[in-house]
Formats: C-alpha cells, structure tokens, sequence
C-alpha cells in the first residue's frame, strides 16, 4: 500500500475545557456532568442520535442497576434510568432490580434534553479523524469529520468514550485487545418483529439460551438456518406486539476494522431475516404473523481495546469484592463472557450454557479506581466505559451500561477538576472528586487509605 503526505491549514477552535469523543451512555453523563460544573462542553457523536447501544444499538433491556437490595450506580445513572422506565410500556413504576425493559426512543430524547439543558454542545454525524499531540503525552487537538469538512477542535481536557478507545490509542496510549491470542467476545446485531402474540410467547418456554427447553437450541441445529449457528437469545416484550431481540452471535468481528464491521452489519440483517423465519417455524403460534421491523444501525460490539491506565483492575480484585480509596463507581453485574466459537458447537450438542460467568450475592460489588480512566503516558485525556483499564474478565463485567453511566458521570467530574487546574489528569485530588460524586448522591462507600 502506498502513501501520502497531506499538508493543510484547518480552522482551530480551542474555546473548549472538555471535548468528549463519543456520545454512548459513558459519554453522555461526561457531558453532562462536565457542563453542569460549569465546564464549555462540545460532545462529539458519529450517529445522528445519543444513546449508543440503548439507542441505536436497540438493546432491549437494561442491566441492573441494583446489587439485589440497593441502587449502587451514579446518580445520572438513576435520572436516566428512572425517566426511561417511566415512560416505557408496561414496566411497574417501582420496578428497579434485575432486567429492567427499555424503550430506545425515549430514551434517545432523555439523552437529548439532559445534555442540551446541562449545556453541552452536541454534533452529530460527526467523527474523530486524527489526534494531534505534543510533548509529555498531550492531547493539543482533535481533528473532527462531519458534512463542514475537516476542522480541529482543542480543549484543556479530553474524553474518550469511543468505547473502542480511539482517542486515546491515537493519541499514543498503549493498549490490550483481546485474550491471549487475539480473540475478542462475538458481537450481536440486535433487531424488532412486531404483530407477535405477546399471550401464545408467554406460553412458549423461555427463547433464552440458560434454558434446556428453548427452541433455541433446536433453531440452532437445523440446517434450513445455517446463519443461526448458536442460541444466544434475550427477547423482551418493548411495546404491544412488539418483541426487541439481543440475539445470536458473530465471531471474528473487529470493530476497528471498518471492514470487518461492514462485514458484521451485512451478515447479522442477513441472521436476523433466518431467524425470524426459524421463529415462524418453532414458535407458530407466537410468530406465524409476525414480521422483522428493524435491524440496529449500530453493531453491538462487547470488546475490542482496553487502555493501559495507571492501575489495571484484575479479577482476583473482582473476587474478591475490593474497594479502592480512589474509586469512583460501583459495579455488580457478573462477569459475562460470550462464547469463543470453538465453545459454541459442543455447547448445542449438550444443551448447556457455554458463557464463562461468575456471579455476585446479594448486596456484593466492588470499586472501579479513578487510576482505571487515566491512560498511562497521557496527560490530559481520561477515558470511560468498556475500553477503561481492566484485564479481559473484569471487561466482560464492567461494559454493561450501567457502569458505563456511572464511569462517564465520574470522567466528566475529574475533567472539570483537571481543567481548572494543570490539565494533568493524573494530578486530580480524588478525594476531591468523590466529595463531589457523593454530594451529587452517588453510592461511593469509604475506604481506608
């Protein structure tokens, strides 16, 4: 392949303090929590809608936001989930533990009207195209991509909740993808069938794959269906008729690989169309008359990079519940590693569940460290949500939005700190910031230094 050199003058805007990369829920409540502090916010979005995979990636159900007794995330976290919940259909108003359904278009305007009234300015359709730094690992300018062309954009401090750490890796950061030999978790294009009998599917056993009674596991097996190659299925009832699906599997998708992803989102609409089919098939009476609505414009991706930050959280630290004097959010959701497609086919002739996964009681969670969203060698740049400091199993807990919203909540805060200071992220006095968490009603338990 060969090369060019490109040389030009763009328009530079530096009136920023914090630029935030990426408008998925960490970079949502980074926004909004660096410009209700009074920081000039710009929130950078490639989609023409926030929200991520809630949103445009059509992920049907939340994760919990409560360790079974209590709400343990940040208190944008709770905003946003209790307006979501409010508005979406037949979800009892004091439901709060385990699963909760999500209506995606709401949700969409939520995000909206938080970061807009927060004061954030948002652009949409708009991509992060180059990182230009300077000496001792900072960040002078972002080149941004949108239909005005090509244009840099400085702030004293950056945020990258690109989920697939762009900034940061651009920028110089080192990172780690993967396990041990390059694999990454398979991802799931998400999709809607409406006009389904809602009454005949709560009669059928359940679709999702922990049960041995699922037709899933017989869709899996038959030929007619050779793109619907597992039974990783999670449906839940989002409207009247309406059924949204996190189902299925893609293994041997990059998310930094354009082409890859191009791959991926040609390949799961193609899925989508064998499975409804399947479901016609297994489930007649549940889905003789339905019919496929939508497939997501976005691919849902569960792991690509981690930044190296200045501490790495491990799974002994996840073992064993560890609280942190530096931490910044709590996180209880299991440890939900999908299947490598090696696993898969033993997995269906058994019948059993092949995700490695390990689970909390009752009331358990443990700490996220602030040294998890600053990237070693880096001077001014934090990072949030599933491309934060951690090894390959505490990732496979810590990417669930949930944790996402109160990451991004947290990275927005010590932006703030940072940006009325040297800039230097490292330098950030985190007993400062979690006064200032716990003061905005975050559940943040002492620790002893």
């Amino acid at each position: 392949m060969g090369k060019v050199t490109i040389e030009r003058q763009l328009p530079l805007d530096n009136s920023w303090d914090v630029i935030v990369a990426g408008g998925g829920p960490a970079g949502c409540t980074a926004a909004i929590a660096a410009a209700r502090a009074g920081a000039k916010t710009l929130l950078v979005e490639a989609t023409g809608a926030l929200g991520g995979m809630g949103t445009s990636g059509l992920v049907p159900a939340w994760c919990p936001f409560t360790d079974q007794e209590e709400f343990i995330y940040g208190e944008l976290a709770r905003e946003i989930f209790e307006r979501c919940k409010a508005g979406t259909h037949g979800i009892p108003k004091d439901r709060i533990h385990g699963h909760v359904t999500l209506d995606g278009e709401r949700l969409k305007r939520i995000y909206d009207d938080m970061v807009s009234t927060a004061g954030a300015q948002v652009l949409f359709n708009t991509r992060l195209a180059s990182v230009e730094t300077g000496q001792d690992g900072e960040v002078e300018a972002v080149v941004l991509a949108n239909k005005a062309g090509l244009m840099a954009y400085g702030a004293k401090v950056y945020v990258d909740c690109t989920g697939d750490a762009d900034l940061a890796t651009w920028a110089g950061a080192e990172f780690e993808k993967g396990d041990e030999n390059g694999e990454m978790q398979p991802v799931t294009h998400c999709f809607i069938i409406s006009n389904v009998d809602t009454d005949a599917l709560a009669r059928t056993p359940s679709l999702h794959h922990g049960n041995p009674d699922s037709p899933g596991w017989d869709i899996a097996g038959d030929d007619e269906f050779p793109l619907v190659g597992d039974c990783g299925i999670c449906a839940h009832v989002i409207g009247p008729g309406t059924v949204g699906f996190n189902a299925l599997h893609q293994w041997d998708i990059d998310n930094t690989d354009p082409a890859s992803t191009g791959h991926g989102l040609m390949t799961g609409r193609k899925i989508a169309e064998q499975f409804h089919r399947a479901l016609k098939k297994y489930c007649p009476d549940a889905f003789g008359e339905s019919y496929l609505v939508t497939t997501a414009p976005l691919l849902g991706i569960r792991e690509t990079r981690r930044i190296v930050g200045d501490y790495v959280l491990t799974f002994d630290d996840f073992k064993a519940r560890r609280g942190f004097p530096d931490e910044i959010a709590r996180n209880c959701y299991h440890v939900d590693i999908h299947p490598s497609k090696d696993e898969m086919p033993e997995a269906i002739r058994q019948r059993r569940e092949p995700t490695d996964r390990y689970y909390y009681g009752a009331g358990e969670s443990h700490g996220i460290p602030y040294r998890c969203l600053t990237p070693r060698g880096l001077r001014n740049v934090l990072v949030a949500g599933r491309c934060i400091s951690t090894d390959r199993m505490v990732q496979g807990s810590v990417r669930v939005m949930p944790a996402c919203l109160s990451m991004g909540e947290a990275a927005g805060a010590a932006a703030v700190i940072a940006a009325a200071a040297s800039g230097d992220v490292h330098a950030v006095d985190t007993d400062e910031l979690r006064s200032t968490l716990k003061t905005h009603g975050a559940y943040l338990p002492d620790v002893d230094k």
